[in-house]
């Protein structure tokens, strides 16, 4: 092994490199480097394999998809595909085809199933994860068909009671196609159901079609065979695939015979198929009478017989809803975008909790605090508590919670959720958690550059990779403020068990605070203006939404901080686009959960604009009320990230929350953001019971005789009752004195 360790190794590199005519990659590497502050990591592994993986993907997609256009593709690549559509992406010296225009789709699933099937905005169902597809089709006598990829218009909804249930319905030329798509458990194991209606004005076939591909490209299928009884596939010996009654005629078609869609009408059916590329494609064919309506119900297996499913409890939902955090309000679409939300926050996060159900079904310690927070603000305790007491696992010896390297957020955000934890429930700190968190606190302590008063970045944690959307490798505020937040966390924690930590972690903060109020000051200087750019050496842009984290979630600073609400309007200025905010790196879309942000900010200040955001987010979500993690400003579509994005979901539910209830120091805030114009209606208004540090409350509001409302709450108190104050929008501020419960409110002067 020495002897290789002494090779050369970059000089054959770059002989090699040069002797073919390409670039020398050190060099090309050590450019690349230089735009970035000089970092211990230049970017995180994972994520590096994650892009690898995706363009893979992306690069296979090239050399199929565009040189076979007759193919019946997913929705996606026919709508980027068509040069008359908006869009049309061109090909030209692009080496990878990557869906960026339509990143939608939405997760069924059942509570603790690890595997979250997706269906896509036509139906294309996608059982396992980043694997095949089913598609269905009609095909009349007379040579009409209705293909869902291809319908210029079709309606899709989400249904969330008893289970979640994904309808997708397409219709034209006397032609109607419904399919739903859902997960149940049947002797006591998880299996994804597909439902095929089909109705027709003339005799036609409905088309179950097995396809290799799904919403982000190819997806390899090498092998398909019918059953003897003509009521199954077992697709490359692995899964199988039943169906509700006996196929009429079959067919399978390989990749150089070409989409088994042109051979539909072949007479001679084929009933296997194996396709060397993986590009095997299969049809079942049903008889639909004119008139009539034919129903087919196709059933796949997600786990294998065994202990795999025996976790899972019949009648979950059900039970899973119990003492939730319940909105009831009168707006049709609120309602429903918070009932999503929670259901989505449910069906991800079977052990760990996951930001998304396909592109991003991994775990990130960032994604964690947000989405765990939301799961304890509406009541899933259980499922909190699971999920940090996986986080241990994960931490280093030298203390890091680790989920990437080189992104220095993740341990302040660990200390400042397991805090959020005890402080929601009432319990008192775990002493089980003490050497974890001493050891949390240590490393952030170890992890912050010398204090010395010199350059613009002393005292602060390394250059480093960040939250990924703010940009190149910097010393990100972001990371410094969820550092400072940890800590105080910390020392909070401890002081009981361990006083000497508790006063050093303390003492540690501050320290850290001073160093970043130091370095802000300086930016307020070079720039000019009090806004808070992403670093110390950045300019103000889009980057400085990381630099919010000061005022929310962390609470660090005066709700009218300038340095806070300065940058708002920076943001505000030059970085919205269609009255969202616009990240112009990386995501280069608008992001549901930082235009939320934004408002958390507004509605902590008591700024009215917080409510023009709630509803463009609102507008932003897809008809199953969902967001992806970027939306292209003029598709609507998704253009990056996971297209079911869970940490949208969080922040919807968090923004409701904070509506109705909120934290502000010692002081609880009732009704600050609930819209005005919901009074108009005589529906009653509720919301609870929600956990907050004081102990769960709930909070109704009806209008008396005289069409003034009347706030009511009950709160379960872990202590003392907290100095309670009412904000509705439009009313005079009330405070409310130690054992009221009720209140009528006075219209504000104006």
């Amino acid at each position: 092994m020495s002897v290789f360790r002494w090779l050369p190794w970059r000089f054959f590199v770059r002989r090699i490199a040069r002797s073919k005519g390409f670039l020398d990659p050190f060099a090309l590497l050590a450019r690349l480097h230089s735009f970035a502050q000089p970092s211990e990591v230049a970017e995180p592994i994972e994520l590096l394999r994650a892009g690898v993986v995706f363009h893979a993907r992306g690069l296979i997609n090239s050399r199929v998809i565009q040189h076979n256009l007759d193919w019946v593709w997913p929705y996606w690549i026919e709508r980027q595909f068509d040069p008359h559509d908006v869009s049309f992406i061109p090909r030209a010296f692009s080496l990878t085809h990557i869906n960026l225009t339509h990143r939608n789709w939405t997760a069924v699933g059942y509570p603790d199933c690890t595997e979250l099937p997706i269906v896509d905005p036509r139906g294309l169902l996608t059982p396992f994860h980043d694997g095949w597809s089913i598609d269905s089709w009609l095909i009349c006598e007379d040579g009409r068909s209705l293909l869902p990829s291809r319908a210029p218009e079709c309606r899709q909804r989400q249904d969330l009671v008893p289970d979640v249930c994904i309808t997708t319905e397409t219709q034209g030329s006397g032609l109607q196609l419904t399919s739903k798509a859902w997960v149940q458990l049947e002797e006591g194991l998880p299996v994804c159901k597909l439902r095929l209606q089909a109705c027709t004005d003339s005799d036609a076939r409905l088309v179950l079609a097995l396809r290799p591909y799904n919403p982000e490209g190819i997806s390899f299928i090498h092998e398909i065979s019918l059953s003897d009884e003509r009521t199954a596939w077992m697709i490359d010996q692995t899964h199988r695939v039943k169906f509700s009654s006996p196929v009429k005629h079959h067919q399978v078609s390989d990749y150089h015979k070409g989409d088994v869609f042109i051979h539909l009408s072949d007479p001679m059916e084929q009933t296997a198929g194996r396709c060397a590329v993986g590009m095997a494609t299969a049809v079942a064919l049903f008889p639909v009478k004119a008139g009539a309506t034919a129903d087919v119900t196709v059933t796949i297996p997600l786990t294998p017989a065994g202990p795999a499913g025996e976790h899972l409890v019949p009648d979950a939902w059900h039970k899973e809803k119990q003492g939730l955090c319940k909105l009831t309000c009168p707006e049709p679409r609120y309602q429903f975008l918070y009932d999503a939300a929670v259901t989505s926050l449910i069906l991800h996060s079977p052990d760990d909790v996951y930001p998304g159900p396909f592109t991003y079904k991994r775990f990130w310690f960032r994604d964690s605090a947000f989405i765990i927070h939301a799961l304890l603000c509406v009541g899933l305790t259980s499922r909190a508590e699971r999920a940090l007491a996986r986080f241990p696992k994960r931490q280093t010896v030298l203390g890091y919670f680790r989920s990437q390297d080189g992104e220095w957020d993740s341990n302040g955000q660990v200390l400042w959720i397991l805090k959020r934890y005890f402080d929601l429930t009432g319990q008192p700190f775990d002493p089980i958690w003490l050497k974890s968190v001493k050891s949390g606190a240590r490393w952030i302590m170890r992890k912050r550059l010398a204090d010395d008063q010199g350059p613009p970045h002393a005292g602060l944690l390394p250059a480093g990779f960040s939250a990924e959307h703010l940009g190149l490798n910097d010393y990100y505020y972001w990371d410094d403020f969820w550092g400072i937040a940890g800590l105080r966390a910390a020392a909070t924690m401890v002081q009981e068990l361990d006083l000497d930590h508790g006063r050093e972690f303390a003492k540690d903060a501050d320290a850290f605070a001073a160093a970043v109020e130091r370095s802000l000051a300086g930016c307020a200087v070079r720039l000019k203006r009090p806004a808070m750019p992403a670093s110390p050496y950045r300019r103000l842009d889009a980057g400085a939404i990381g630099s919010l984290a000061f005022g929310y979630p962390t609470q660090l600073c005066a709700a009218d901080d300038p340095r806070l609400l300065d940058c708002v309007e920076f943001l505000f200025d030059h970085c919205f686009v269609n009255g969202a905010f616009y990240q112009d790196m990386i995501h280069s879309g608008l992001n549901a959960y930082l235009t939320l942000h934004v408002a958390q900010i507004m509605l902590r200040v008591g700024d009215a604009r917080y409510l023009e955001l709630m509803d463009a987010v609102a507008a932003l979500a897809t008809a199953t009320g969902q967001w992806p993690e970027a939306i292209h400003p003029h598709t609507g579509g998704g253009c990056m990230g996971d297209g079911h994005h869970v940490w949208a979901a969080a922040e919807w539910v968090l923004m409701v929350r904070n509506c109705f209830v909120r934290e502000e120091g010692e002081q609880l805030i009732l009704a600050a953001g609930v819209p005005e114009r919901w009074l108009a209606h005589s529906a009653p208004i509720h919301f609870g019971p929600a956990p907050t540090t004081f102990g769960p409350v709930s909070l109704s509001i009806t209008l008396d005789s005289g069409h003034s409302p009347r706030i009511e709450w009950r709160g379960d108190w872990h202590h003392n009752e907290p100095p309670i104050e009412i904000r509705l929008p439009g009313f005079e501020t009330t405070s409310v004195a130690a054992g009221s419960g009720s209140v009528i409110l006075s219209r504000k002067e104006s």
